[in-house]
């Protein structure tokens, strides 16, 4: 089968044979009909978070995947071949820029009748993300502030949605000409980053997601209540997600060295920082999926890409400037089925 492989850390991705994925027993053999494209898939090829996701080189890239499952292992009881299938698979099994994939079925949810698949591969990663954020790390509530940095991306477009559907009123930086199209998703308040500074602006707000990092989630810091939380997802990783993760007590030390700052800043201004790295969870991608199916969230597609064009695309995801998602079309044929 066809798949998009690294070679090597910071070489340039090919399209190659690889040979067929193994199945295990609670694996769930997928005929990949679109992938979604992410911020993440272009940080692993330069070489970044090896320590978290390991890959023996050569690999194959990919996070998001929306097929048809065509097998199943003899443990698997959540899907039979035929289904529907999304996820973003598990970070020691990436590998969706490819024709078939095996994937853990709990990874795995259905995708809601409806949704065609090329908008179902754009969801998983960015819709978790901004699920772990929102919903579980944070717990939004009614009638609290929210700032979300890069509305107009892939994670902020589902996580203004997201925070709006929670009852929060919702801040979001964007480009001036990303205005208008954050505030159809909900933002209540745009701020345009390229002009304004957001540290001149806001106050008092309860919770920040920031996907910037460096000087951005500073400010970030400064403008939030005391008590309140800013969660990043662009780093320094925190102690406790090196705890969660299991490292060394070396790895752990290094880790905790790299957010010293940042957490030194908080703990002097009353407020918490916590990394989030997503994981995988076909149970909350289900709660996501009635959300989809509701009309509360929906996916935000910048452009429709064949598999012969992810290296390269995946080479620009480190300039930005989209809206929502890049979605490669793997399958032939009509990846809308």
């Amino acid at each position: 089968m066809k798949a998009v492989v690294l070679s090597s850390y910071a070489s340039r991705l090919a399209v190659d044979e690889v040979p067929e994925p193994a199945v295990g027993p609670r694996d769930v053999l997928i005929d990949v009909h679109a992938a979604g494209l992410n911020q993440l898939d272009e940080k692993l090829r330069a070489g970044e978070f090896t320590q978290i996701v390991p890959l023996e080189l050569p690999a194959i890239l990919g996070l998001d995947v929306a097929g048809t499952v065509v097998a199943v292992g003899s443990e698997v009881r959540a899907f039979v071949p035929g289904d529907r299938v999304y996820g973003r698979v598990q970070d020691g099994r990436i590998g969706t820029f490819a024709q078939r994939i095996a994937a853990d079925e709990d990874d795995l949810a259905p995708i809601p009748p409806a949704l065609p698949m090329n908008e179902a591969a754009s969801l998983p990663l960015v819709a978790l993300t901004a699920w772990q954020a929102l919903a579980v790390r944070a717990r939004v509530r009614p009638g609290q502030n929210v700032l979300i940095h890069a509305g107009a991306g892939g994670v902020g477009s589902i996580a203004i949605q997201l925070a709006k559907h929670l009852g929060a009123t919702v801040a979001t930086t964007a480009s001036a000409v990303n205005a208008e199209f954050v505030r159809s998703l909900g933002a209540d308040v745009v701020i345009d980053y390229r002009a304004d500074d957001f540290e001149q602006q806001l106050n008092g707000y309860d919770v920040v997601l920031d996907s910037v990092g460096g000087d951005n989630l500073m400010k970030s810091l400064r403008i939030l209540r005391p008590g309140g939380v800013a969660i990043g997802i662009a780093g320094p990783p925190d102690p406790a997600f090196a705890r969660r993760l299991g490292l060394n007590p070396v790895l752990r030390a290094g880790i905790a060295a790299l957010s010293r700052t940042v957490r030194r800043a908080a703990r002097r201004l009353g407020v918490e920082y916590s990394f989030l790295w997503m994981s995988a969870s076909g149970e909350q991608l289900r709660e996501i999926s009635a959300l989809v199916e509701s009309g509360a969230i929906r996916p935000i597609i910048d452009r429709v890409i064949p598999f012969e064009e992810i290296p390269e695309a995946v080479a620009r995801l480190g300039t930005g400037g989209g809206r929502g998602k890049t979605v490669a079309v793997i399958a032939r044929g009509d990846a809308q089925a």
